[in-house]
């Protein structure tokens, strides 16, 4: 009795127990990457296969618990950025990484001064489109040394299709600060919002066309 009670308990155990199949299928790995409006950004990267989740934040910075206010004002040394959440089945941190570089300038930082929209910009001022300041500057934060290693050697090899020297911040994560929840899946939920419609849309769009070619694109998003 007692060894067929082993033997029961043993197989009840076994078809419990959570397959490989589907704990990898409940695997995700994140991804922290800033270039410029985390709305841009965010919108872009809800686009992309594979991704379940993307939080905008902010990182990079030494003023603990941020506020956006206080990020604003670029003295808190924080960057805006996201945290992509992904499912390493579908596709991978290098892939995450090779796609940011279609998502924003990385270069912006390195241009001579000159006046943009109306603003003047000394060289090495970050600016993305209508957004300047540090807050706005390109930014991978790096989770594990291969990650550092996968986002080096995308920059690498992307430099090669740039004629001005990529700026990207490559840089170990020190924190993840969520954004205040009125930031979060901003475009969805104001598509008539003035910026969302002469900034996020276009650059989105063009995100998606270069998703589409390189077959990274949501069947839902099509």
């Amino acid at each position: 009795m007692k060894t067929a009670l082993t033997l029961l308990t043993l197989f009840l155990m076994a078809s419990l127990a959570p397959t490989s199949s589907a704990a990898d299928a409940a695997k995700t790995e994140t991804a922290i990457i800033g270039g410029g409006c985390f709305w841009c950004v965010e919108a872009q990267y809800l686009l992309v296969k594979g991704v379940k989740n993307v939080v905008s934040g902010y990182a990079g910075g030494k003023t603990e618990n941020p506020t956006y206010e206080d990020v604003c004002t670029g003295d808190t040394g924080h960057a805006e950025v996201i945290k992509v959440e992904f499912d390493p089945a579908v596709i991978s941190y290098k892939e995450i990484i090779d796609l940011f570089w279609d998502a924003h300038d990385p270069t912006s930082v390195t241009k001579e001064d000159g006046v943009h929209h109306g603003k003047f910009l000394p060289k090495g001022t970050a600016y993305q489109g209508n957004d300047y300041g540090s807050q706005y500057r390109s930014a991978i934060y790096y989770t594990s040394e291969e990650q550092h290693k996968i986002a080096e050697a995308s920059k690498i090899e992307v430099q090669k299709k740039w004629k001005d020297p990529i700026a990207t911040e490559i840089a170990p994560l020190k924190k993840f600060y969520p954004a205040e929840d009125y930031h979060q899946n901003f475009k969805a939920l104001h598509p008539n919002q003035g910026y969302v419609r002469a900034v996020v849309d276009p650059k989105t769009e063009k995100f998606k066309h270069k998703l589409e070619e390189k077959g990274k694109i949501k069947p839902e998003a099509k």
